[in-house]
């Protein structure tokens, strides 16, 4: 998966964001070792203490836990991989129906055309 960095915000806040969605999808499934602040940053092509930040964050919103002898390791709670996919999804949804009124859809407009489409 590549790194899609934009200017409109922090860069440790899209690769927090970025590295949570790869979390809560699975490429870094529960329980197991994240690559190093190194080989993310090389990966990303930024520098290393931006990463320490994003994977700060990480820790903060409890998806990641640093470990003194395995690194840092994606968290085994459900519950917190849970929420994290919860406001992933609410998030998709508020663009979803910001975009639809762009177009000049209602909320109940856009909810009608998303039930046909899934019928």
């Amino acid at each position: 998966m590549a790194w899609k960095l934009e200017d409109d915000r922090p860069i440790w806040l899209q690769l927090s964001q970025q590295l949570a969605r790869r979390i809560i999808t699975g490429t870094y499934p529960p329980g197991s070792r994240l690559p190093s602040v190194r080989e993310l940053a090389a990966e990303a092509g930024v520098n290393p203490n931006t990463m320490q930040r994003a994977l700060a964050q990480l820790e903060q919103e409890g998806l990641a836990r640093a470990d003194r002898t395995a690194g840092r390791l994606v968290t085994q709670d459900v519950a917190a991989l849970e929420a994290a996919r919860l406001r992933e999804a609410e998030a998709v949804l508020q663009t979803c129906f910001a975009s639809m009124a762009a177009l000049g859809y209602s909320r109940e407009q856009t909810m009608e055309l998303l039930k046909e489409e899934f019928q």
